[in-house]
């Protein structure tokens, strides 16, 4: 624990080194800011973030694999790779530490953002439980879409590679989930709408917090990390 928490905190640490982390958080807080001038504070606007968090859900389609392409995929164009694989950490600790290390960069991206809800409350009384659930959405979604991307990451060299290839999975996987849905019969109908990200971000924006979505969203970013563990173990076998 002690060294995947070591690769966590390096990895990171490393955003803040690169200018693409730099533009990813800019580019972050500068679009979060125009959606919440634009769409919360006009007149006769409830006080609500729910169309904030509507934009920044599908906003995280692209931001996700902006943040999880460089993770290993850097570091199997430097050749850094080889020392990371030999240090004394199992290949699921290391796929951990470097989804933490991502998350961690998007949370703090998202934490500015919190000063939208003190602005609401100085202008009038917003209802916090919605607020509070699209965090956690944004939070949950941001969390599987990464551990996508941390999958592709460990499976190229190419960090645009890496990018295009998580970019498209993920809406794919949406689009296809949507489309079966509407032309196949049940129970595949309902299978398939259970693979679909839509409805469960849609409860989160209503402020209900069903612990069957949360579920989804952690599992679904275990199988991801865990499959990311499984790639590292075959390349050290190579």
């Amino acid at each position: 624990m002690t060294r995947t928490w070591a690769i966590a905190t390096r990895e990171y640490a490393s955003f803040f080194r690169t200018p693409l982390g730099w533009i990813v958080a800019a580019l972050f807080l500068f679009l979060s800011g125009l959606v919440f001038a634009q769409q919360t504070l006009r007149p006769g606007e409830p006080a609500s973030l729910r169309s904030f968090f509507g934009v920044w859900w599908s906003m995280l389609v692209f931001i996700a694999p902006s943040i999880s392409m460089r993770l290993f995929a850097e570091e199997l164009r430097t050749g850094t790779i080889e020392p990371l694989m030999s240090a004394p950490v199992s290949e699921a600790g290391l796929a951990t530490g470097k989804f933490a290390g991502a998350l961690m960069f998007l949370m703090t991206c998202l934490a500015p953002t919190l000063i939208y809800a003190g602005v609401l409350e100085a202008l009038s009384r917003p209802d916090y439980g919605p607020i509070a659930a699209g965090y956690l959405g944004v939070v949950l979604l941001g969390m599987m879409y990464l551990s996508v991307g941390l999958l592709f990451s460990s499976l190229t060299s190419s960090q645009t590679l890496a990018f295009m290839l998580t970019l498209f999975v993920l809406i794919l996987s949406e689009v296809g989930a949507t489309a079966a849905a509407a032309r196949l019969d049940e129970p595949w109908a309902g299978i398939a709408r259970s693979l679909s990200v839509q409805p469960r971000i849609a409860d989160f924006a209503r402020g209900i917090i069903d612990t069957g979505h949360v579920s989804f969203f952690l599992i679904m970013s275990a199988f991801f990390i865990l499959s990311t563990a499984l790639a590292l173990r075959v390349r050290r076998w190579h």
